[in-house]
């Protein structure tokens, strides 16, 4: 087994170590565990076994497992941009509502005082 290879299993096992400890402490749901944890776990397999790639490749009509992957890869990481960017603006009016509404209130406070 190459080094690269270790290396990269290592960090799985850390990542998905550090899920399950997200998970105990309810910072991330039942749910979102066993999406990490397939998702992790089906990069370990990709990284012990790449040729297994190749096939799924060719049936999906790519030439090789390294293009799907890489692929596959900025189509996930663009949802992910778009997740984060949607949650952000939903922050953003949230703030601005809390904001707006307790200077309102400030203000009615004073007014009647």
């Amino acid at each position: 087994m190459s080094i690269i290879k270790v290396i990269i299993i290592v960090f799985i096992l850390f990542v998905l170590w550090r899920t399950f400890i997200r998970f105990r402490k309810n910072d991330i749901t039942s749910r979102e565990l066993i999406l990490w944890a397939v998702f992790w776990l089906l990069m370990a397999v990709v990284t012990l076994m790449p040729q297994r790639t190749d096939l799924v490749a060719q049936w999906l009509g790519v030439e090789r497992g390294a293009d799907l992957l890489v692929y596959l890869s900025i189509i996930v990481l663009f949802f992910v941009v778009f997740r984060i960017i949607v949650k952000l603006e939903k922050i953003d009016r949230d703030i601005t509502m809390i904001v707006r509404n307790t200077a309102l209130d400030q203000e009615d406070k004073k007014t009647k005082n």
